[in-house]
């Protein structure tokens, strides 16, 4: 194995100064952002309890339209995650249980 050796011991300090200014930079500028998926947008949960002839559908579509947290989610998508907070395996609802459904 052949031994490195510094010939010019100015560019190398330059050299290393100059990259970790670069990763102090990098540090700074972009904390959290890149770590972060979710916006800052926390949901709470709210509670409904299921009424005669309430389906799943029916349900996120009144939250597609009338909850923020949905806002431009398809009825699709609301559903299986309402199945999912809720740890639903099918579609069935009975009357009078309740199901969690996030709001901003």
């Amino acid at each position: 194995m052949k031994k490195m050796k510094i010939v010019n011991m100015k560019k190398f300090v330059r050299s290393i100064c100059i990259l970790i200014g670069i990763i102090i930079a990098i540090v700074l500028l972009f904390p959290k952002a890149t770590l972060s998926h979710n916006d800052g947008k926390q949901p709470n949960y709210e509670t409904i309890s299921v009424s005669q002839g309430d389906t799943l559908w029916s349900i996120a579509s009144n939250q597609q339209e009338n909850n923020p947290y949905y806002i431009e989610k398809d009825v699709r998508d609301i559903i299986k995650e309402i199945k999912k907070v809720n740890q639903l395996n099918n579609s069935e609802l009975q009357i009078g249980q309740t199901i969690k459904v996030p709001v901003l």
